[in-house]
């Protein structure tokens, strides 16, 4: 019989899966107390695990767990020393007196007990004195892999703080020092090395019941381009706003990046890059590698597992897009989610404008995934407000890339996607050229080239409108075709203004404007709520609009007043709980939810589905 103690227990966990490990110290601990004559039981936490609190799985399983008081398997079979480091469990100074007593942390803590919320208060207090953002995002990131429960409250109750912090547009300079400020891994690693094993790779990763995947292959990483393996940032932060905003719990995400190679010079040369050394891999070797991806994630996590592309290149943004939208559940954020945010704005902003969506006229500077993705999704909708025929509402967009406005001339050398958007008009090279001819009532940038709307371009746009809208979407800030203060000060106070990251308000001629932002994550993270209880099987357009107008009807007129045409991030959550509502119920009246019976009320539903950050007492 293996001796019970310390050591061995500390060297079997060490080696062993939660499962297997659980089940042989049960039995062990067992069968030493039957032999002395005693009783014995454990309290265990089942590693079921549903996507919220208290409401059935959509895979069928058990996901009561948010309220469950139990004693984590950690606890039970090694010591209080491992709990204190496993970030799903450790609650630090938050372990009460009695928590103490049972699970062997007298000495391994200070003496005090904090509350979660002084806990909170602390650590707000500590990160309010880094000048730095990338510090504040390092920091973010320990507290994370330090105590789970803790970060996801502070990112809740702090999120329009926090939000530039852990994602856009910290995230971008994060990845550009991946290598540098690398410690832990976090979230997946697949490269060429795995070709013939993916599915076992998947399996290595310690949650089973996954049902978001946001994975990159770094080749586009926000407007940074080319990032490789360091583009691991990006769904890491992805997911940790699906947490935080979306209430999907933190061990159903999982962060994938796919390293192909890279053809950035300086990584390649950079001795503390953590990827591949050597150049992308294209064509059939990379096209085999994503098909053996995409079957192996649908093999070993199910039909219903939502796959969200992030950053890819325009080529293969599009071309996976299409391949697996009718065989997989898919989503691409570039495309579809900016989309989706943009549309929700402009059907906002029209109670600033007036008119309908057929009434203006959109002009784009940027046609790749955004900008095509964006104004694809405007042309659904007025198609579907007036029933015109989607050819025909293309008419009313614009669109200029790096050889300037896109026409009919021009249609035999366009890449395919910007095929559906060359219409008669002479050939124009200049984007102030361009606003000139066209006079379009909404500029949109989504070139990821700064300070491309120029003084003449803001003062063109604004001789013809009474209100120009002015949608500088690109990331990060340096990359913003202008700041927010520049278009109020070129527009005399008159453009609607949101730009892709963060502004600070603006004074001009007395009057403070507050700038909106154009975050993707107003929608995604409601998105994905809405897929995933509703059981949906695949990601249909009408989804996208219904997103649309389930967050265009969240901004209040005290809203309006500032000139924003998005609600604030405070209340976020609700927010997401309405967008998922909203998607679900398009699931189910297209036929594409697996969930059955419908919920009656889908808002409460959501709600109740979403994970909750406070600790859980253990006994």
């Amino acid at each position: 019989m293996i001796p019970l103690n310390r050591s061995n227990i500390l060297k079997v966990v060490g080696v062993e899966r939660r499962r297997v490990v659980r089940k042989f110290f049960v039995a062990l601990m067992e069968k030493t107390v039957k032999m002395n004559g005693g009783d014995y039981s454990v309290v265990e936490e089942e590693s079921k695990a549903g996507f919220g609190g208290g409401v059935e799985d959509v895979y069928g399983e058990d996901s009561a767990t948010e309220d469950q008081l139990v004693t984590p398997w950690t606890v039970s079979v090694a010591s209080g020393y491992t709990l204190l480091r496993d970030p799903h469990h450790n609650k630090g100074l938050g372990f009460n007196e009695k928590e103490r007593d049972a699970h062997y942390l007298r000495g391994l803590l200070p003496p005090a007990v904090f509350t979660q919320e002084l806990q909170e208060k602390k650590l707000m207090h500590n990160l309010r004195k880094y000048d730095v953002p990338l510090h504040r995002y390092m920091a973010m990131m320990d507290l994370q892999e330090r105590n789970e429960r803790l970060f996801y409250k502070l990112l809740i109750d702090n999120v329009e703080e926090l939000l530039p912090v852990v994602y856009t547009p910290t995230v971008g300079e994060a990845c550009q020092k991946y290598g540098s400020i690398f410690s832990r891994p976090q979230g997946l690693y697949i490269s060429l090395k795995e070709k013939g094993k993916i599915l076992e790779v998947l399996k290595n990763w310690p949650e089973k019941s996954i049902q978001v995947i946001v994975v990159t292959d770094g080749e586009r990483i926000l407007g940074l381009g080319d990032l490789g393996c360091q583009g691991m940032g990006i769904p890491v932060g992805k997911l940790s706003l699906y947490t935080a905003l979306g209430g999907i719990r933190p061990s159903a995400c999982l962060p994938v990046t796919i390293d192909v190679g890279t053809n950035n010079e300086q990584l390649l040369k950079d001795e503390f890059y953590i990827g591949l050394r050597h150049k992308r891999a294209t064509g059939q070797e990379y096209a085999e590698l994503l098909d053996e991806f995409m079957n192996a994630v649908k093999q070993n996590y199910g039909e219903k597992v939502l796959v969200q592309f992030e950053d890819f290149a325009n080529h293969n943004a599009f071309e996976l897009l299409s391949r697996y939208r009718s065989t997989h559940l898919v989503f691409n954020d570039d495309i579809q989610g900016t989309a989706s945010v943009v549309l929700a704005g402009l059907i906002a902003a029209l109670k600033l404008v007036g008119g309908t969506l057929a009434d203006h006229t959109f002009l784009f500077l940027g046609a790749g995934e955004a900008g095509t993705g964006i104004a694809e999704l405007i042309a659904l909708e007025i198609s579907k407000q007036t029933k015109a025929p989607l050819e025909e509402t293309r008419k009313k967009i614009w669109l200029v890339d790096s050889r300037g406005l896109i026409v009919s001339s021009r249609k035999e050398s366009l890449q395919h996607f910007k095929k559906p958007w060359a219409h008669e008009h002479e050939p124009v090279k200049a984007l102030l050229d361009a606003v000139k001819a066209i006079k379009p009532t909404v500029l949109i940038g989504s070139s990821g080239v700064g300070k491309t709307f120029t003084k003449e371009v803001v003062e063109a746009m604004s001789s013809f409108n009474k209100k120009p809208l002015i949608l500088a979407l690109s990331n990060p800030t340096s990359q913003s075709e202008c700041t927010a203060e520049e278009a109020y000060t070129w527009s005399k106070g008159r453009a609607i203004f949101a730009s892709g990251s963060p502004f600070d308000p603006v004074e001009y001629d007395g009057k403070v404007f507050v700038p909106g932002q154009a975050n993707n994550a107003y929608i995604f993270p409601g998105f994905g709520l809405g897929l995933i209880i509703s059981g949906a099987i695949r990601v249909h357009d009408d989804m996208l609009l219904a997103a649309s107008e389930a967050l265009a009807v969240q901004v209040a007129q005290e809203n309006f007043d500032k000139g924003l045409i998005y609600p604030p991030f405070t209340n976020i959550r609700k927010i997401s709980a309405h967008i998922a509502a909203k998607v679900a119920a398009k699931a189910y009246e297209l036929g594409l939810a697996s969930r059955l019976p419908r919920p009656k009320d889908l808002v409460k539903y959501a709600e109740s589905c979403m994970y909750s950050p406070i600790y859980r007492s253990y006994r």
